[in-house]
């Protein structure tokens, strides 16, 4: 039996939308957990995230019957977590047990004991697939479209940064600057002769 979110609070719970996170934090947890904050509060969309949800997570499992399982918040927030973070289980285990941000995010109360088993972390948020995180992130883009509010037909631009992932770069050698050096000399003297001696 799975439920999307608990309806009743516990006491010392912080509602999700509740929760605050250091704004010049430069670590992309609370960047993640921003924007599982801002898809949380927005009624229609997470709607129609946690239908998808429940349609692609276990399919032929009668979700009304049989012992609660994990949430399908919290499945979803782990799993959007360990896979925007890159993170193997262990690492997702230890998060949810300590990081005081991302169990208020998975609605624990600040005294709240709960610790989650390596087992139910891994055989749960598994679930959440690559290929199912795609179709989330169509949901979610498609509402930050109509957030901008673009006219029908008007093209959406954006900006990015790069950078380069991998290079051959080797080691400078004695040798290796030395060449460099003198290429740079003869493009400076070049560069003198063509604006001095003209």
């Amino acid at each position: 039996m799975r439920v999307v979110q608990n309806a009743q609070m516990q006491i010392g719970e912080v509602d999700i939308s509740q929760i605050k996170f250091d704004p010049k934090s430069r670590d992309d947890i609370p960047r993640i957990l921003r924007g599982l904050q801002h898809l949380y509060t927005n009624a229609a969309l997470r709607k129609e995230i946690f239908q998808l949800l429940e349609d692609k997570i276990s399919p032929a499992v009668d979700k009304r019957n049989g012992r609660p399982g994990m949430t399908l918040w919290r499945i979803l927030v782990c799993g959007v977590v360990r896979l925007d973070l890159n993170m193997d289980f262990d690492r997702l285990h230890e998060l949810v047990n300590h990081h005081d941000t991302i169990r208020r995010m998975l609605g624990h109360a600040g005294d709240d004991e709960t610790s989650y088993q390596f087992r139910t972390l891994r055989d749960n948020v598994s679930l959440i697939t690559p290929a199912l995180l795609d179709q989330i992130n169509q949901i979610v883009v498609n509402a930050g479209h109509g957030l901008i509010k673009k006219k029908a037909g008007e093209a959406l631009h954006g900006r990015c940064d790069s950078f380069v992932v991998e290079t051959d770069v080797h080691g400078l050698t004695g040798q290796s600057c030395d060449s460099l050096l003198s290429e740079g000399c003869f493009f400076f003297v070049d560069f003198l002769r063509g604006h001095f001696l003209s």
